[in-house]
Formats: C-alpha cells, sequence, structure tokens
C-alpha cells in the first residue's frame, strides 16, 4: 500500500508540473513535451490497456463481435449515450455505446473499463472523391494486478456469455429437408409457443428432462475427457396426441437451439443421409418423427421368424408414402445417429419419435444412440392442473376432486383434453363439465374394449389401455 501510496504523490506532481510548463513553455515545444509527459504516464501507471478492434484484415474479429454482444446488456444501463440496432435474425432492438461513452464491469472482484473509439479514415480513389469509412475499436482497461484473471477468466467468460446471449436474442428456425435439392435444407423462422412451464407433463418427470438437457448442454469437456461426440438421443415414445411434438418445440426453446426435421424418404441414399448431418450446425436438433413409419428399420429378430414361417410382415413392408428409389438402410440410420460421421460437429441432440416403440429394432434403441428413453402416456391430474392455467387460467375448482377420481381410470390424451377444455375456455366451470363427460365416455369405451385388441394397426382404446397399464421401458432406457 506504501509503493502505491508514493506513487500517487508522484504521478500528482507530475500532473502540476505539466500544468506550469504548459502556462511558460512557447506552443511548439509543449507539444514534444505533451509527447513525452503521456508515454511517462503510461509508463508509470498501474493500469493496463487493450485494444480490441473490429477488423483483422478483411474480416470482423470474432473477439470485436463478442465484445460488443456482451456490452450491449450493460450499456443500456451504465451508457448516457446510445445507438439503437436491429440485428437482421434478431427478436428485439439492441444497444451499443457510442464513441467515447465509458461503462465500468465487474466479474468475480475483478474491475474494469470499457471505452468505445470511432474516428473517421479517408482513403482518396481519385484526385476528385474520397471514401469515408470509420476505424472502430474498444479500450479495455484494469490494474495490474487483475492481470492474469482478466486474461484467464474474464476474457473467457465474455466469449461464452456473449454466445449465449447471441442464441437467446436471434430467431430460431427449423429446417427441412422435404422438397430440396439433394443434401440441402430450407429454413423458416420457428415460433413455437410450447416451453416446459406449458407442457402437459408430471412434475417430476418434467424436472428429470430440464435436468438432463442443462447438464448435456454444459458438459462439453467432458464428453472430450471421455472420448464421446458431445451429442445425445432422445427417443419419445407412447400414443398418439400425448405431446412429443411439442416437447420437441420445448427443448428447443430452453436450449435455444434450431431444429432439423429430417424427413427420411426424401432420402435418396445413406451418402445423402450423411451429407445431410454434416450440414447441419452445432447446437441442433436433429428430429426424425414417427420413425416406425418412415423406413423398414423394424426388428430384425421379428422380422427373421416371421420370414420362417413364410407368414407376410404387414410392419416390416415399406410404408406407401416411401419413394421406391429411396435407397438408406437401417444401417445408414445407426452410422447417421452413433457412426464417424456422428461427431462432425458438436452439441446436437438427435430425437427420435414413434407410436410403435415395439416395432423398432433394438439396435436403434440402445444407450449412444438413443441415450434417454422418455415415455409420453395418458393425461394425469398433475398434467390436467398445468393445462388447467394454460386453458382456463385456473389454478384450483371445485369440479377439480371429480376429474381427478375420473382421471385415475380414464385412458384420455393431453391433446384431448385440450380440445375439451378449449371448448369453453371463457367459463371455467362449464369446460371442466365437459371434460367430465368426456372423462367418463373414455371410462366407458376402456370398459367395453379388450385390452391388446387393435383395428387396423391404429391406437384405439384397447392398445391405449396395455400401454397405460403396463409402462414397459425399451432395453437400455435412461429414465
Amino acid at each position: 500500500m506504501e509503493i502505491w501510496s508514493n506513487l500517487g504523490a508522484l504521478m500528482a506532481s507530475i500532473f502540476f508540473i505539466r500544468t506550469m510548463v504548459k502556462e511558460y513553455l512557447p506552443a511548439e515545444l509543449y507539444d514534444h513535451f505533451a509527447l513525452l509527459f503521456s508515454r511517462l504516464v503510461k509508463f508509470l501507471s498501474p493500469y493496463i490497456t487493450i485494444v480490441i478492434e473490429e477488423n483483422e484484415g478483411m474480416r470482423t474479429s470474432e473477439i470485436y463481435e463478442s465484445v460488443q454482444i456482451y456490452l450491449s446488456t450493460r450499456s443500456y444501463s451504465k451508457a448516457k449515450r446510445l445507438k439503437l440496432n436491429k440485428p437482421k435474425n434478431g427478436k428485439a432492438f439492441t444497444f451499443t455505446m457510442d464513441r467515447k461513452q465509458q461503462v465500468t464491469d465487474e466479474f468475480q472482484g475483478i474491475k474494469v473499463w470499457w471505452t468505445f473509439h470511432s474516428r473517421e479514415l479517408k482513403q482518396p480513389m481519385h484526385s476528385w472523391s474520397s471514401i469515408s469509412d470509420e476505424k472502430r475499436y474498444f479500450e479495455l482497461q484494469f490494474h495490474n494486478r487483475d492481470k492474469t484473471r482478466v486474461f484467464d477468466t474474464y476474457l473467457p467468460h465474455i466469449l461464452a456469455e456473449s454466445k449465449i446471449l447471441e442464441l437467446k436474442s436471434r430467431h430460431r428456425k427449423i429446417y427441412t429437408n422435404k422438397g430440396g435439392k439433394g443434401h440441402s435444407w430450407t429454413p423458416v423462422v420457428f415460433e413455437h409457443p410450447a416451453t416446459f412451464e406449458t407442457l402437459a407433463l408430471d412434475p417430476e418427470l418434467k424436472d428429470d428432462i430440464m435436468q438432463d438437457l442443462t447438464r448435456f448442454s454444459q458438459r462439453e469437456m467432458y464428453y472430450k475427457k471421455v472420448g464421446r461426440a458431445w451429442k445425445r438421443g432422445y427417443l419419445l415414445y407412447g400414443p398418439p396426441g400425448t405431446g412429443k411434438s411439442s416437447m420437441i418445440a420445448a427443448i428447443s426453446n430452453y436450449l435455444h437451439y434450431d431444429i432439423y426435421d429430417l424427413e427420411l424418404t426424401e432420402v435418396k441414399s445413406n451418402t445423402e443421409l450423411r451429407k445431410l448431418l454434416i450440414a447441419t450446425t452445432n447446437k441442433s436438433i436433429i428430429v426424425i418423427e414417427d420413425i416406425d413409419c418412415s423406413l423398414d428399420l423394424t426388428d430384425r429378430n421379428k422380422k427373421h421368424k416371421k420370414e420362417s414361417k413364410d407368414e407376410p410382415d404387414p410392419v416390416a413392408g415399406k410404408p406407401e408414402n416411401e419413394p421406391p428409389e429411396s435407397k438408406v438402410t437401417l444401417s445408414g440410420v445407426l452410422n447417421f445417429t452413433d457412426g464417424l460421421w456422428s461427431c462432425c460437429g458438436s452439441e446436437r441432440i438427435i430425437i427420435f419419435t414413434t407410436n410403435h416403440v415395439d416395432r423398432l429394432d433394438p439396435a436403434l434403441l440402445r444407450s449412444g444412440r438413443m441415450d434417454k428413453h422418455i415415455h409420453l402416456s395418458f393425461c394425469t391430474f398433475p398434467a390436467f392442473k398445468v393445462l388447467a392455467q394454460n386453458y382456463l387460467g385456473v389454478k384450483d375448482h371445485p369440479l377439480f376432486q371429480k376429474v381427478e377420481i375420473l382421471m385415475e381410470e380414464a385412458q384420455i390424451t393431453p391433446a384431448q383434453v385440450s380440445e375439451e377444455l378449449m371448448r369453453a375456455s371463457d367459463n371455467p366451470a362449464a369446460a371442466l363439465e365437459k371434460l367430465i363427460v368426456a372423462l367418463g365416455r373414455a371410462n366407458e369405451k376402456a370398459a367395453l374394449i379388450l385390452p391388446g385388441f387393435s383395428n387396423g394397426g391404429e391406437f384405439n382404446s384397447g392398445e391405449e389401455v396395455n400401454n397405460s397399464s403396463a409402462d414397459k421401458t425399451p432395453p437400455d432406457s435412461d429414465k
């Protein structure tokens, strides 16, 4: 402390001398003195200044862009003069500092000062004209004692934080390969409103999924340490109308990832499938919905048994909507999800959905491909309460008790519950009465149909009984 106190006294003396010199020296001599003085002050100052310029040759510096994004949230409340921007793919306005504006930032006990500078450059192209341009840069100033921590923790924090802010501020997109040429993806803006808060799920299952997603997104170094590609597979299975598509949208909104909706029937070969994989970006969700209906990916053991009996296999046959020229094989899909090419990119989630998990080949379901199996079944009372809050705006009602009793026996999907609540959303009592009637019908229908009976391979009440009464979990499931 004594050293810094003495240094402060010395600096005060130097500034006093500069004032006296300015008053008595001629202007031409003072300019030389001012230059020497500024160099001396910089030499004696305990502060370090780092300059981060906008351009690196012919391209924009990634560090500059990261700093600009990072400071946009801080300059809004701290700077006195701001610039208003609306990025092309951004959802909202952003603010940046005007020139010569300064903001203070603190991180883990480190105090720094950011200053934005901009000056005009003139580059003559002809004797009669010139093109004006600006040189923009940030200055980062901090105390010399914090030098190590600034480089080791603060600057990496800025890069990480800016990536998160950029993801949150931009429009997410959903891509499809349907109707495209070759291995191309066609994007549109994705604005699905589903979130985990509005999702009709039991609270324990919802918390488990959210914790798993958060853990995955924060474990880049762990995946590198154990020698695994930074990806994770989810299998969503259960009857139609149980919220599989809404779950995918909620995951996208939770992680701020883009979605790639892969239509396998549009892919003509395994080679084209690999090209589509390479064309996806990091921080994305690759989705194959109704995978049991896309291609012949059924259980090979069951297929061999039926072939040995010379019986036709109605499940293993090609779907009617599959183009005859498609040559994507089970092996190609397996390599897509867990082969050598699957590591070309990072922070990806691969999601399969199916209504008939028992029809899929076990190789598709093992850990490493589908790491977490999520059974989305019929509506439970806790899930109903979420829907009642969403559609009716009520957290409790005298009719809830009757709904709870009926829902213990009824097999009704969240989609069916939502439809009943929407019929009289402006009158909660009337909507709940309609739901009670629907639950009564579902109970009567379930009592008349034998468990396991199916009609034309479609889900009906009998098949739904089989799924809800025995929560069958595929091999290697992660619950």
